[in-house]
């Protein structure tokens, strides 16, 4: 993740314990995306308190601009054999295209999230977490494809040219015609509009995509393959921080669910070829992807197990028992489902001279009385902590300071026992600065390419991979495996290593 630091302001209402996603619309000339967050969690199993206090300071606004949205992405992430493949992949799709006379570049972007998007100009990006999601040419000739009949099907400036004309509705009826109220009926009946030619475009894609990869040799069946993978990561993140992946429509939803678009991707390949006809190549796919970054990277922030370690600004810290961790762009964040917790971790710039106590009270929470203040040392760190109520959730508060830079920690609790409150302390004690040795520790995990024994298992290929606290179904969505899980002797399958 990339820790910016800002002045203004974040929402934590009904979001302290998801992932910052950034929004695959971040540009206005966007066209289309394959996106593991794509669909909302379920309300009812999120815990975190509806009355969640606002906090100030962490937001990050930034321009439409292209470099900022790679930015937000982690920037480009070089690797000559990943690069060569999808340019071969890339070629042939272009030849059995509608348009062969479009230029496409391709960029893979340094972010474990799996997203693809394109722009209008045939820019089209891929995220390395997507890459290493796919098993096999065909998989990832779906993605590009997809992302190649937005360009052609000019959705994007249909799009645009969509919100114009719904936006100029509104706006006749609200102030030309005088009713306020009919202009925000068109309002929301033109949100609903939007997103239902959203979804249609998404499958429209979908749908030539899987033409142009049948025509130009690959398996169209590798469409369903690895948006069926996608469904699966999605729910397993989702139960990782104690949520769950919707499988229902979703009105307001500009991409249709997941499980759709999997049951529309195999109609569509069944009235081309017959399965087993096309390219499929997972051999060739894997060789190029062996060795690839897998997860976070450890200069932005990475999470392994119950800890945050973050090598480039040199501190770590350690969740309280029970939780799971994600990263993000903005911030850390966590929940223990189970236990009806959740929480928090964010940095912001807090002049040196303006008192930790004072700032603990000064608005970081809104509409909450910050009681029971105590100055700490933390790692060596002046830090000050507080309790906080919002309706039936309470808050420990901890702001630990460097330099011109606060540390914020905010802990919750549906049942603020003396026991719950005991492990927010001793995950704020565990918050300290890194030395040489855990920096040098603190290696990236890649994906590497083993061969299966004849005695092998899921169990065995994925010891190493549980005991980097990784879920213990990743390494059976990341193949592609069944719930069986059968394995193969001889046949090659992904780990993660460091």
């Amino acid at each position: 993740m990339t820790w910016t630091r800002s002045n203004s302001g974040i929402d934590l209402r009904g979001r302290l314990l998801r992932r910052a996603a950034i929004a695959c619309a971040v540009l206005a000339l966007l066209s289309g995306c394959i996106n593991e967050s794509a669909r909302k969690p379920d309300p009812a199993a999120d815990p975190v308190p509806k009355t969640a206090p606002r906090t100030v300071g962490a937001q990050h606004t930034g321009g439409g601009e292209e470099r900022n949205l790679i930015a937000a992405f982690g920037g480009n992430y070089g690797d000559a054999k990943v690069e060569s493949l999808l340019d071969g992949v890339a070629t042939r799709l272009v030849a059995a295209s509608t348009e062969p006379g479009i230029s496409y570049k391709i960029t893979v972007l340094n972010s474990p999230t799996v997203n693809a998007f394109s722009l209008p100009d045939g820019h089209l990006y891929v995220t390395r977490g997507l890459v290493a999601l796919a098993n096999s040419t065909s998989e990832i000739a779906a993605v590009l494809a997809h992302e190649m009949a937005h360009v052609t099907a000019r959705h994007a400036m249909q799009r645009i040219e969509l919100e114009k004309s719904t936006a100029l509705f509104s706006k006749v009826a609200a102030e030309v015609l005088n009713d306020p109220a009919g202009g925000q009926k068109l309002q929301e009946k033109s949100k609903l509009s939007l997103a239902s030619f959203s979804r249609q475009q998404e499958f429209a894609a979908d749908a030539i995509g899987i033409r142009t990869m049948a025509k130009s040799g690959y398996d169209p069946y590798g469409a369903s393959r690895f948006l069926n993978s996608l469904a699966r990561y999605a729910a397993l993140r989702a139960a990782t921080l104690g949520g769950a992946a919707s499988s229902r429509p979703d009105m307001f939803s500009t991409h249709p669910a997941t499980s759709e678009r999997v049951q529309m991707a195999l109609q569509s390949a069944r009235q081309l070829n017959a399965p087993g006809v096309g390219e499929d190549d997972r051999g060739r796919y894997l060789a190029a992807i062996d060795g690839i970054a897998f997860g976070d990277d450890p200069s932005q922030g990475t999470v392994r197990g119950r800890s945050f370690i973050h090598t480039r600004l040199g501190f770590a810290f350690t969740a309280p028992e029970g939780f799971a961790l994600s990263g993000g762009s903005e911030a850390v964040q966590g929940a223990a489902a189970a236990l009806g917790r959740a929480m928090r971790f964010d940095t912001v710039e807090v002049p040196s001279s303006t008192p930790l106590d004072q700032y603990l009270k000064s608005g970081w929470i809104e509409g909450v009385e910050v009681t029971k203040e105590t100055t700490l040392d933390v790692g060596g760190l002046s830090a000050e902590t507080g309790i906080a109520k919002s309706g039936e959730w309470s808050f420990r508060l901890a702001a630990i300071r460097q330099g011109g830079v606060i540390y914020r920690l905010i802990y919750a609790a549906r049942n603020f026992s003396p026991e719950a409150d005991q492990s927010f302390m001793q995950s704020i004690a565990s918050f300290h600065r890194l030395n040489a040795e855990e920096i040098a520790r603190a290696k990236p995990l890649r994906l590497r390419i083993v061969t299966a024994g004849a005695t092998d298992s899921v169990t065995t290929l994925s010891a190493g991979m549980s005991a980097l606290g990784l879920p213990a179904e990743e390494f059976a969505v990341l193949n592609g495996l069944d719930k069986a899980g059968h394995i193969e002797a001889g046949a090659q399958y992904k780990v993660a290593a460091e």
